[in-house]
């Protein structure tokens, strides 16, 4: 049975440094709260256009982000890290890529408990950018949802249904039909903010306030 408390939408992909300075911004908020909100997660694919068709990422496709784009995007995570006192190994992930990740978090989210879902996300976010580890790796992701407390095996099928990753592919499609441009994107009755926004903001965004 699914809580009442009460829940705050975010679109996300594991790979963008900001979402992970956001979640840390939603931890600050969180903390301040009587009643933790539930987090709604939707997945967001950063890597579409340079995924090959056999999921390998092709970086010599042209995205129009050049050296001076990821140095401004190194700067500004510098920056958040300081400022919400984050730990963090890695600046930007742009060898990774987290397909096998979302198709792991998004069959928890569909198919066990909020707290499974949440662990593994928790944790998956935790192994990139605190740990520096490749979350692309299926037993890294296996070993991850376990301690989650999800079952290996299940784990290891989920990552082989070809029906599950099309399924996967259209929450893709629908985060962009919704008018989603860029993550991550935190929504709540309503309204939107976008980007790693301080907990002051998401303070507003659900309170009014």
């Amino acid at each position: 049975m699914r809580s009442a408390s009460p829940t705050i939408t975010i679109y996300s992909d594991y790979v963008c440094p900001f979402c992970y300075l956001g979640r840390i911004s939603l931890d600050r908020y969180q903390d301040t709260r009587d009643e933790k909100l539930r987090i709604d997660w939707h997945p967001f694919d950063l890597r579409s256009q340079k995924r090959r068709p056999d999921g390998t990422i092709d970086h010599a496709v042209d995205d129009g982000k050049d050296d001076d784009y990821f140095e401004q995007a190194k700067r500004n995570v510098r920056r958040l890290a300081e400022k919400y006192d984050a730990e963090m190994d890695l600046e930007l992930a742009t060898d990774i890529d987290s397909l096998s990740a979302q198709l792991v978090s998004y069959y928890l989210r569909e198919n066990r408990d909020y707290e499974t879902w949440l662990a593994f996300d928790e944790a998956v976010l935790a192994a990139l950018w605190e740990d520096g580890k490749d979350i692309g790796k299926p037993a890294l992701l296996v070993e991850l949802a376990t301690d989650a407390g999800a079952d290996a095996d299940e784990v290891r099928s989920a990552l082989d249904d070809d029906s599950l990753r099309e399924e996967l592919r259209q929450r893709f499609t629908d985060a962009q039909s919704e008018g989603i441009g860029g993550v991550p994107t935190f929504a709540y009755d309503g309204y939107a903010a976008r980007g790693a926004v301080p907990p002051e903001q998401l303070e507003r965004l659900v309170e009014g306030v």
